[in-house]
């Protein structure tokens, strides 16, 4: 289902973005505002950008990514190329979708803006990065910024005549640093000077089939949790003893919170993460002590722990647990499982890749079945 954007028209904002431009070169910077030969550019650090793109007659498509796009985060996942027309920059915009960094696309056709319509009230970001170029004052402002507000005005009145030149621009940004020759040559190119045109693209091409997401990263994660928390543990022998689970054993001892030697532990680890909930009787801190010094010195001890313990065929455990007093133990390892004691919050868990690596380095009989939801290919579908 589409709804209507309310954008300035094609050619309008067109004539903002081109005259941002301008002065951008004009002031000796990369950016953030830009013309190249395909249309226009905003781009700030890595992860906020957009582009501008005009068609034959009035057809034009915006589109882009913000860090903050909810769209790209929704659960369930949001397809912002549904009902798109077949003329768009496709080969363009697919390899974005497919890899989660395009959070709007807003194209014009029939004279209106239109977008695919979100789930509830997503932020797409497109509104906080285009600002500048969405109303009179807004653009007004922006150049106002850079001198009088008199040059601006002049300025933006002869962008939108098509008729910038090199005194107008010169007006509004003053002073011996000025590059105004760089500036005069983007409005060259973006169709502000006279006997000027703007770029514009080719139409694209809908591809015959294209990858897209089924599941959303949530989605992903609570399948394989899921399946995990379903799993039977696959029989192992048990690991030897050693002397980490030695100092391991002492040191919660010595942690027993009422001082009685009962302590628990439970534990999730993996090659690069490390997690503890607690149980009935949790390690306890000592007075005066800094702050995570205990978590980090657990950190360490069930590390070694795990290492000491892992081997080649079956693998390594993933959720420990143990049950300490003054005079037994109870250790219970899951290799392959999500055990009941670990409480599953719907949030957080097991990071995919994270379990992908360990799967990865065990013997082929000693994985478990939901190993291949792992596959990030499980999480899309193809579509034509």
């Amino acid at each position: 289902m589409l709804t209507d954007v309310d954008l300035p028209a094609p050619g309008l904002l067109w004539t903002r973005w081109a005259t941002l431009s301008a002065t951008c070169a004009a002031t000796g910077q990369a950016g953030p505002w830009t013309i190249d030969g395909r249309g226009a550019e905003f781009a700030e650090g890595k992860r906020n950008w957009a582009r501008f793109a005009l068609l034959d007659g009035r057809r034009a498509v915006v589109y882009g990514h913000h860090e903050h796009s909810a769209t790209t985060r929704a659960d369930p996942p949001v397809d912002l190329l549904t009902g798109t027309p077949d003329w768009l920059p496709w080969d363009a915009l697919s390899p974005l979708a497919e890899g989660d960094r395009l959070g709007f696309v807003i194209w014009h056709e029939n004279g209106r803006w239109s977008r695919v319509r979100y789930p509830g009230r997503l932020d797409d970001g497109m509104t906080g990065m285009l600002a500048p170029l969405l109303t009179a004052e807004h653009i007004l402002a922006a150049l106002g910024r850079l001198g009088a507000r008199p040059a601006a005005e002049e300025l933006i009145a002869a962008a939108i005549r098509g008729a910038v030149t090199a005194d107008q621009i010169a007006a509004l940004i003053t002073g011996p640093d000025a590059d105004i020759a760089s500036a005069v040559a983007v409005a060259t190119r973006g169709g502000l000077a006279p006997g000027s045109s703007p770029p514009r693209i080719e139409p694209g091409r809908r591809p015959p089939m294209r990858r897209v997401r089924r599941l959303s990263k949530g989605e992903h994660d609570r399948l394989v949790w899921a399946a995990m928390q379903d799993s039977p543990e696959l029989t192992r022998p048990a690991p030897p003893a050693s002397e980490e689970l030695d100092t391991l054993i002492s040191w919660l001892r010595e942690r027993s919170p009422h001082g009685d030697g009962r302590c628990t532990l439970l534990a999730y680890a993996d090659s690069t993460s490390f997690s503890s909930q607690p149980g009935g009787f949790p390690p306890g801190d000592r007075p005066g002590e800094e702050r995570y010094a205990a978590f980090r010195r657990l950190t360490e001890l069930v590390r070694a722990l795990r290492h000491t313990e892992s081997d080649p065929r079956y693998g390594r455990w993933l959720f420990l647990r143990m049950e300490i007093s003054a005079t037994g133990v109870q250790v219970e390892r899951r290799y392959d499982s999500w055990p009941p004691w670990w409480h599953d919050d719907g949030v957080s868990g097991p990071w995919r890749t994270n379990l992908q690596e360990e799967m990865t380095s065990r013997g082929p009989a000693w994985r478990p079945s939901w190993v291949t939801l792992l596959d990030p290919e499980t999480a899309y579908r193809p579509t034509s």
